[in-house]
């Protein structure tokens, strides 16, 4: 560990003295401005002026490989970011369910790292984890990522950090289709449509989406079909309004481990979100008052190991996860920005089962309660002032009451120091909490209504170069992060039976690299690592994860572009404990994108092409080499 800090401090010395012009890029058809994300402050800013890290993957880098979810490509962009995954496509839910999102060691599969669609909480109400089969391409303009804790912005669940899905719009008069269909191995089948139309004041998106496959495992099949609508208004130049919906249904099959194979293991799952937001844009003053709901219908056989030997009953759950958000941003000063902001949230859950013969609801002994609602209101301040032109403080604090829990305080504080136009040093400490869920507090025998808060505190120290956009410009970042967490949830043994409690911790430190190279008009290299060191190991949490990227154009007008990923993955973490079990492996991805006219590009996508052999979750061979093919047609 500490030999692969020193290689990187002095990778980070001899780059500091790189030179670069300070012009516009343009690569390909695309032409890059400097970084202006919303996820930090909830208003647009300059990503140089925040003391948090944030990390933006454009629709442009979302969709060049023509994945269906945003989170393949946001895994292989975010240094410490590793999501589980044990079939070619489709994560499911319950039992040997992947998609687990964990950052610097702190999962989301446990509600620690918050997933956001336009800034609005996304998780399931009962046992507070993210769905990631809902978060698909066809919604997202763009995805931020900030690796930290968010809780003074978004309160609970963004102890770890928040990834938020910012949706797409049209910002200009005219009409753009686009059709995506693509097959491959394993009986593999995608498409995707979407219209977008904007005519002076009013803007549309519409869009729906299908894909199938049967995995690469018997009882293994997964569908999924949904759909996204938002349209949008513009009042005037300083205010507009939106609505917008998206709905996604999918089938999983659970085939069990290896092992212990089960049959009849089936899900079926609805999630879906609406949301309106009233927003006013002034050069001195910004914000927005939103409403927004996300739901879930829940449907599961557990399955047997026996086939002869059926179950008799369904587990069912409902949820919703409904709120409204206020915030309002004003300079009130040279220098300054004050972001004041209101959050309710209204948590609903209801689990239970019912017969399969009948459908009546059955008595369910093994849980103490079948419903709950619980309510959180929160207020926050963030201020940001620029002390000189060089340097920039921010304070924050939010007060969040929860009607069970009670009230918590989460301050943070950070500092940006600019000692060149080209770079900058950020210094950050926050504090991120977690409530407990339905599930811990109220549902199965290990439940306890008398849990506190989770608890933890990041310290942070990065450093980032960023030298313009130029034909051939290089930047890079190095982050350095300590977290020491108490409180956490576990089950533990209390007079002699299960119970959840507050006696967990979590100490955990590490190194996160990312560069860019842009060579020219036809070639860029991005690379990023992470390393991490954890004291009390946790699953599917690599101690190494790195990334090299490569994106070839052929021709003025980009007619060809060729990507290339390799990712490698040391040190995770599939089994704990007197049973521990550790995978390293390495995987090769490429894809090549042809544009045969205007309208009409013809696709290619390999994953896995080195055929190697590994588990990510344990007794769930991950699939060999995998292709897709496909055609894209926009006009």
């Amino acid at each position: 560990m500490k030999k692969n800090i020193l290689m990187l401090l002095a990778f980070v010395v001899g780059c500091a003295n790189m030179q670069a012009q300070t012009d516009t890029l343009t690569f390909g058809n695309t032409r890059e401005i400097r970084e202006v994300v919303v996820t930090g402050t909830r208003y647009a800013t300059d990503v140089r002026h925040l003391p948090m890290t944030v990390t933006v993957i454009s629709r442009d880098k979302l969709t060049e490989q023509n994945q269906v979810n945003v989170l393949p490509t946001v895994m292989q962009q975010v240094p410490g970011l590793f999501v589980t995954g044990r079939s070619m496509m489709g994560y499911g839910v319950s039992t040997g369910a992947a998609g687990g999102i964990n950052m610097r060691g702190i999962t989301g599969g446990a509600g620690q790292l918050l997933v956001l669609i336009d800034g609005h909480p996304q998780y399931q109400g009962v046992y507070g984890h993210p769905i990631s089969d809902s978060y698909q391409t066809l919604m997202a303009d763009r995805v931020e990522v900030l690796r930290g804790p968010a809780s003074v912005l978004y309160g609970s669940n963004a102890m770890g950090g928040v990834m938020n899905i910012v949706t797409r719009a049209m910002h200009s008069d005219g009409v753009k289709t686009n059709l995506n269909v693509g097959a491959g191995s394993y009986g593999t089948v995608q498409a995707e449509a979407s219209n977008q139309m904007r005519s002076g004041k009013l803007s549309t998106t519409v869009a729906a989406q299908y894909a199938r496959t049967d995995n690469h495992r018997p009882r293994m099949g997964f569908e999924q079909y949904g759909g996204y609508f938002k349209v949008g208004y513009d009042f005037s130049a300083h205010w507009n309004a939106y609505v917008d919906a998206d709905v996604t249904h999918f089938n999983a099959s659970y085939p069990g481990t290896t092992s212990k194979p089960m049959f009849e293991a089936n899900q079926w799952i609805t999630r879906g979100v609406v949301s309106a937001a009233l927003e006013n844009h002034y050069n001195n003053t910004s914000g927005a008052i939103s409403v927004y709901s996300n739901f879930g219908r829940h449907k599961i056989d557990d399955g047997t190991a026996d086939p002869a030997s059926p179950t008799v009953r369904y587990f069912r759950s409902q949820d919703a996860l409904t709120g409204v958000s206020w915030y309002q941003s004003a300079r009130l000063f040279e220098g300054n920005r004050l972001t004041v902001g209101v959050d309710y949230q209204h948590i609903y859950g209801k689990a239970f089962y019912t017969s399969k013969a009948t459908g009546e609801v059955l008595d369910t002994p093994n849980k103490q309660s079948g419903r709950s609602n619980r309510d959180e209101v929160a207020g926050y301040v963030d201020f940001r002032q620029d002390l000189l032109q060089w340097l920039t403080v921010d304070v924050g604090l939010r007060v969040d009451h929860h009607n069970i829990t009670g009230t918590e305080l989460i301050p943070q504080a950070g500092v940006v120091v600019r000692p060149m136009a080209t770079g900058e040093i950020k210094a950050m400490a926050s504090k991120g909490f977690r409530n407990p869920t339905m599930r811990e507090m109220y549902l199965y025998p290990p439940s306890n209504t008398d849990l506190e808060p989770e608890r933890m505190w990041n310290y942070e120290l990065s450093w980032r170069h960023s030298p313009g956009l130029s034909s051939g410009y290089f930047e890079y970042g190095l982050n350095l992060f300590y977290i020491k967490g108490d409180n956490m949830i576990q089950t533990m043994q209390v007079d002699g039976k299960p119970r959840n409690v507050n006696t967990g911790e979590i100490e955990n430190s590490g190194v996160e690299l990312d560069a860019s190279w842009h060579i020219n008009r036809h070639w860029r290299v991005s690379t990023n690592h992470s390393f991490l060191h954890m004291e009390n190991k946790v699953l599917a949490a690599p101690e190494y994860k790195g990334f090299l990227g490569a994106d070839y154009r052929i021709g003025r007008l980009g007619r060809w572009r060729i990507n290339v990923g390799l990712q490698y993955i040391n040190g995770l973490y599939t089994s704990v404990g007197a049973t521990e079990t550790k995978e390293d492996f390495c995987l090769l991805n490429a894809a090549v994108n042809f544009n045969a006219t205007k309208a009409l590009r013809l696709w290619v996508r390999g994953e896995k092409l080195l055929a190697e052999k590994y588990e990510i979750n344990l007794g769930y061979p991950m699939p060999r080499a995998t292709f897709m093919a496909g055609v894209n047609v926009e006009f």
